[in-house]
């Protein structure tokens, strides 16, 4: 089993249950696939670096992901044929990280920051 780390982000205009649904697809494709999610973040509505299909804003969800590697193409073309979904990044990692990630740390000191 190889580990990979999964990141995409899902068109500005969905709700917050979408999302989720969203996510929770792309955890089913893994698990019919023979593979295991093992952290599944959602990182809220952030604004783009530049605007993708007309999107200036989008929701990132991350997942670690540990499946045979001969799997991941089929976790990628279903991807793609989603119509939410703006982008998306999949990178192989020697290791799955359970620690929150850096958008999750940025996002927790920006509230800190704001509630003082």
């Amino acid at each position: 089993m190889s580990f990979y780390e999964a990141v995409f982000i899902i068109k500005q205009d969905a709700s917050a249950s979408h999302v989720e649904s969203v996510a929770q697809e792309a955890v089913s494709i893994i698990k019919d696939n023979g593979g295991e999610v093992t952290k599944t973040e959602f990182c809220g509505l952030r604004n783009l670096a530049y605007p993708i299909n007309k999107c200036k804003r989008g929701y990132y969800v991350l997942l670690n992901i540990s499946i045979d590697s001969s799997k991941i193409k089929e976790f990628e073309r279903r991807l793609k044929l989603n119509e939410d979904i703006c982008r998306f990044l999949i990178i192989k990692v020697d290791k799955l990280d359970n620690n929150p990630s850096a958008l999750m740390r940025k996002t927790s000191k920006e509230s800190a920051q704001e509630q003082n």
